[in-house]
């Protein structure tokens, strides 16, 4: 788990190092990153109905040999088009690591420890962005670009001895008739919409943008339709009729566009507009991960005594005004002065993350519980992956498409604009935090109705 989260952050570092090393723009190489969240997402939904048709220990074995191909296979890339399809590919072994990895553990932990188990599965998400940015950096540094990936390697093989040597063959269950059309649909959907959003940011009148866009929209239609008419949806959309559910879940992306905002963006600024080395990189994107630590177990202590609401108004508050203080970043602006509003990020995310995430899980109809994890999460991942697309294809639009005689006042105003976009973002879900409400006690007895429409 920790390589798969891995790779989600040490690309933030090394999204300057592709600019130079493939001369080509950011709009360009930012989907080394979009199409690795994509990929994740489309996957993710399957977990299940693999587990059901071929066994958990077969696929979970599987998956992380095409996930430790996938990062060879990058480390080999000649082109940012060889990169980003390699990337895919990582991304589609690396979807189903977590969710059938935590299925596995489900199954061998013992009842009375699975709460302890838990915990422990809780480390790579607080470590993973925090070693992650200062790692790349090193690498990049004092070693060379493709071991980034490269490291995955020998932890993937480990990974695939072990589980061969000591995990036990579970036999496959009854696997449910398999939603083709929503598989197909959702990928198609959720990158052509990634894909015009891009574009969008250079010019919304060009014919990629509007062609994308249609397609998109179109595919989403469709993904939709067939979704609510299937017994056993990809995506069990029919939980949305819950009106809790679709204000904590709206919440939750608005909180992840503002987080990927600065994740992705701001060591982008910090390299090439300040001039700092990868590795300095790393380190300065340590407050925000320092803060994520302190504060996580922090907000899932309160969450079980004060709920989610005073929580996400205060992580909210403090967000949206970090936020706004990097949009006034400029070229002379100083070290610690970027530090204070990357911890206060990290606090308010530390907070809000948990309580949110449990929330929705709260909201849903409890029969629906393992279904609606899917959805949550693979919803999150293209959030995040229209959020980058989105903003990189601002910064392409305000700097004319990133060419080099952009004077560097013009570059790190475009910066302080797309936080400005994260922090009214992020201010609109502080808004949005005072109608949420502790779920409702019957909310199994709605599930019932869910599942006979």
């Amino acid at each position: 788990m920790i390589m798969v989260i891995l790779d989600s952050t040490v690309l933030n570092v090394a999204l300057p190092k592709f600019l130079q090393e493939f001369h080509s723009t950011l709009s360009v190489v930012q989907w080394t990153f979009t199409g690795y969240t994509l990929a994740l997402s489309a996957v993710i939904p399957l977990a299940g109905w693999m587990i059901d048709r071929f066994g958990a220990r077969r696929v979970f074995l599987a998956t992380i040999v095409l996930f430790t191909a996938g990062s060879v296979l990058c480390a080999m890339a000649q082109t940012i088009e060889q990169l980003i399809i390699f990337r895919i590919v990582q991304g589609l072994g690396g979807g189903m690591v977590t969710p059938i990895g935590m299925a596995v553990i489900y199954r061998l932990a013992p009842p009375n420890k699975i709460g302890a188990v838990m915990g422990v599965l809780g480390i790579p998400i607080l470590i993973a962005p925090a070693i992650g940015p200062v790692l790349s950096g090193w690498l990049i540094d004092y070693v060379s670009w493709q071991w980034i990936f490269l490291i995955n390697l020998p932890i993937g093989v480990l990974a695939v001895v072990l589980g061969m040597k000591f995990l036990p063959v579970f036999p496959p269950g009854h696997a449910p008739k398999l939603d083709r059309w929503g598989m197909f649909l959702a990928p198609v959907a959720f990158s052509m919409l990634a894909f015009g959003l891009n574009e969008g940011g250079t010019d919304w009148t060009s014919s990629r943008t509007i062609i994308g866009l249609a397609i998109g929209i179109v595919a989403l239609i469709g993904f939709i339709v067939v979704e609510l008419r299937h017994k056993q949806p990809l995506l069990e959309l029919r939980v949305f009729r819950s009106p809790d559910f679709t204000k904590g879940i709206l919440l939750l992306w608005l909180v992840q566009i503002a987080m990927f905002g600065v994740l992705v963006l701001f060591p982008v600024y910090l390299q090439t507009v300040r001039g700092y080395s990868p590795m300095d990189t790393g380190l300065i994107m340590l407050a925000q991960a320092v803060g994520s630590i302190v504060f996580t177990p922090i907000g899932g202590r309160l969450f079980d005594k004060i709920g989610a609401r005073p929580l996400a108004l205060v992580g909210l508050t403090a967000v949206s005004s970090a936020l706004f203080w990097l949009s006034q970043v400029s070229l002379d602006t100083e070290l610690l002065i970027l530090l204070i509003p990357l911890f206060l990020i990290g606090c308010g995310m530390g907070l809000i993350m948990m309580a949110l995430n449990t929330h929705v899980l709260n909201s849903a109809p409890r029969r629906l519980i393992s279904r609606v994890t899917s959805l949550t999460t693979a919803a999150q991942h293209v959030v995040t992956s229209f959020a980058v697309a989105g903003l990189t294809g601002f910064l392409a639009f305000r700097t004319n498409g990133g060419v080099a005689n952009v004077p560097p006042e013009n570059v790190a105003s475009a910066y302080g604009d797309a936080f400005l976009i994260t922090a009214i973002l992020a201010l609109i879900g502080l808004v949005l935090s005072f109608t949420l409400r502790k779920p409702r006690i019957d909310a199994d007895s709605s599930a019932q109705e869910f599942q006979s429409q």
